[in-house]
């Protein structure tokens, strides 16, 4: 009797090469945050070159270089080029959460380096397959995200002219105010001016990047809903401190900083330390653990609010891939990032309009990167970081 010859095999798909590049580009005013005052963003940009000719594109940024948190473009770089390569090449390129789980045995923390070329896996395996990245996390739920503006110049007339010129192009009608550099009576009177300008016509929220003590904050919370605010993001950087003061003023309290990916989301959830999460894919590790703090925050009956780092083109399309699953976004998205920059390095920008962003269709991220304009702008040399800190 012969023998029935055993299936052929295809030849796993595997990781080449990884390629980095720093990539500065100016924003369109000084962006004053109580960490920092950015007049500029690094973009750290990742290419998967995979061996069926696949190459997908991943994004790493921060808020004013290190003053936000212990990694900056320039270490993303650093440690994809030495440590996150070597782990990569040669590995299946189509078992994502295999290889990042592969990573993270041998990359200690490091997550939003990791959030960067999970981006790129993601991309790559979205033009392999046809699949959008929301596909791949498990479909889209909605083709357009509502976006919130920041203002962030630190003059009350500057931010209410912005506010107004928004409004008129139909781009945004939430606005998030960056305080926490001045007194906190200073900084309730400058939101207050803001939002008694703007009427019904616009939201106002605030973010206090952890600069508020618990004192002020409670002072401060309680003036901000009275002046018509209604979220106060990370007003104070301790989880207890957040507990102590949710819900005690009728404003919404959000948990930013204190996110650190899915552990960090249970323990807040566990102790009732926010009404809201702040769910960045930086921020969480990369997308997949981004859709567990997710998970965590809807069982929890926690709202989720799709944060940004700031990040340019690539990593807002690919922080709107996830946010387009979530069943549930209460408070909607801050994805503006491209919209502080003046300079574009997609091929074709992100399209946002009626309030807005809406997401390409196409396989992956859905968008292409316009080489000759990251050539353009890749960092030479030593050339310093344009974000400084105060």
């Amino acid at each position: 009797m012969n023998a029935v010859p055993a299936p052929a095999v295809a030849a796993s798909i595997v990781v080449e090469r990884l390629e980095t590049v720093l990539v500065d580009l100016p924003t369109i005013r000084p962006h004053k945050l109580s960490v920092a005052t950015m007049n500029g963003q690094t973009l750290m940009l990742v290419r998967v070159h995979c061996s069926d000719g696949t190459v997908g594109v991943g994004e790493g940024t921060t808020i004013g270089g290190l003053a936000y948190g212990g990694e900056s473009p320039e270490s993303m770089k650093l440690a994809i080029d030495t440590y996150f390569a070597p782990v990569m090449v040669g590995q299946d390129a189509t078992r994502i959460q295999a290889l990042m789980a592969r990573i993270g045995r041998m990359v200690k923390d490091n997550r939003f380096a990791k959030s960067a070329v999970e981006t790129a896996l993601l991309d790559a395996h979205g033009k392999r397959t046809g699949l959008t990245v929301s596909d791949l996390l498990g479909g889209r739920r909605r083709d357009s995200l509502p976006v919130a503006w920041t203002l962030a110049s630190g003059n009350t007339q500057a931010d209410i002219a912005e506010a107004e010129a928004m409004l008129a192009q139909r781009r945004h009608n939430v606005f998030k105010l960056k305080i926490g550099a001045r007194g906190v009576r200073d900084d309730v009177a400058h939101v207050a001016a803001i939002k008694q300008a703007l009427g019904d016509r616009a939201a106002v929220r605030v973010d206090v990047n952890m600069a508020w003590n618990e004192t002020d904050a409670a002072w401060g919370m309680a003036a901000l809903a009275d002046a018509g605010c209604e979220l106060v993001e990370q007003p104070v950087a301790q989880a207890a401190a957040l507990g102590r003061l949710v819900r005690r003023f009728p404003v919404a309290l959000m948990a930013d900083e204190s996110l650190t990916g899915p552990d960090s989301a249970f323990e807040l959830a566990r102790v009732h330390a926010a009404d809201v999460f702040a769910i960045k894919i930086e921020q969480s590790g990369g997308l997949f653990a981004a859709q567990r703090v997710a998970a965590i925050a809807d069982a929890a009956g926690i709202g989720l609010y799709g944060g940004t780092m700031l990040e340019g083109g690539v990593g807002t399309i690919a922080s709107a891939q996830l946010f387009a699953t979530f069943a549930n976004l209460q408070w909607g998205t801050e994805l503006f990032g491209p919209l502080l920059l003046t300079e574009e390095i997609l091929a074709t920008p992100l399209d946002y309009h009626d309030f807005e962003l809406h997401l390409p269709q196409g396989p992956g991220l859905g968008i292409a990167l316009d080489e000759d304009r990251v050539a353009f702008f890749a960092r030479q040399g030593l050339r310093r970081t344009i974000s400084v800190a105060h």
